[in-house]
């Protein structure tokens, strides 16, 4: 790797060039990476609390948060500190760690809402079932399952660009380090790099598209047969998975697979599944959810009961 390329750093372009938009955004994206950290820690501190939420949904849910607040921190920080300096550069070890860092968490992301889907399809489906098929066990070797996916396809990712030769230019016109982008900048042949990239990104994306739609697909066929209560409940969960399936797979698949021909507009696509999905994720699930609202406010009285104790 050090003998095949002569780039040491390279410089990121960001999202706009323009000093005072640069200022508003840091302002702004600010706001929405704390609201990202603190939200989503609040699910992951409510369903660990809470003795009612011990179902395999709220397990898979808590693990969503968790790596929903390690996709943003990737990119967000890094993004955030650039739009107060003039030369956002990164080092090429820590480009490839970006690099590494967001397709292993954006994978495992993907796995985990496609197992969450699977368990909304068994509890639905196949009640009498569920507390047999979904296991504590089960939970955790289909969690394990989602990381060790994530890193299988993390780790093709980055051996595929590290092989090639970085000889300049060194301008990457993104706000952090991808596939992509880098392989417009090495000075060799990148075609066949880039098929396999795509076809391993667009496999991913497109299996567990089809396996989520299908489980959909089955789950509202069989709620005619169910009582309106049931149907109401269904739907709610349902709905609030289903939102996230698309705000995070329809600007992910639009960016990986197809071939790359515009980094300007991949990387205004691409701030919807680094940003705006991990925030919008806790919202989402805590306002079409009584049980998770009831849970998060039972435990805000109990904080504030022992504070007034100790007072």
């Amino acid at each position: 790797m050090e003998n095949a390329s002569s780039v040491k750093e390279f410089i990121l372009l960001g999202l706009s060039e323009d000093q005072g938009v640069q200022k508003t955004c840091f302002v702004m994206f600010l706001f929405f990476y704390i609201v990202i950290v603190a939200g989503n820690l609040l699910i992951i501190v409510t369903v660990i609390s809470s003795q009612r939420l011990n179902s395999p949904m709220y397990f898979f849910l808590c693990y969503l948060s968790f790596v929903d607040i390690c996709y943003s921190s990737v990119t967000a920080p890094k993004m955030i500190a650039d739009f107060l300096v003039e030369n956002k550069t990164i080092s090429f070890v820590g480009c490839i760690a970006q690099l590494f860092g967001v397709h292993f968490f954006g994978c495992t992301e993907i796995f985990i809402l496609t197992v969450m889907a699977y368990d909304r399809y068994i509890a639905i489906c196949r009640p009498l079932h569920y507390t047999t098929l979904m296991t504590r066990r089960a939970c955790g070797r289909l969690v394990i399952g989602s990381w060790v996916g994530g890193f299988l396809h993390s780790i093709v990712q980055t051996l595929l660009t590290t092989q090639l030769p970085f000889c300049g230019p060194n301008t990457i016109d993104h706000y952090f380090c991808d596939v992509h982008p880098l392989l417009q900048l090495a000075c060799t042949n990148t075609y066949p790099v880039g098929i396999i990239v795509v076809a391993n990104s667009g496999m991913i994306a497109l299996s567990c598209f089809f396996i989520l739609v299908t489980s959909y697909v089955v789950i509202l066929v069989s709620l005619k047969s169910q009582t309106s209560e049931g149907r109401h409940k269904a739907l709610s969960t349902c709905g609030s998975h289903i939102t996230v399936v698309i705000l995070f797979f329809g600007p992910c698949t639009f960016t990986y697979i197809r071939p790359s021909s515009n980094l300007s507009e991949d990387k205004s696509v691409a701030v919807f599944y680094t940003v705006i999905t991990p925030m919008l994720n806790p919202l989402i699930y805590t306002l079409r959810n009584e049980e998770v609202k009831s849970a998060m406010r039972k435990l805000w009285s109990r904080k504030l009961g022992n504070e007034k104790g100790k007072v």
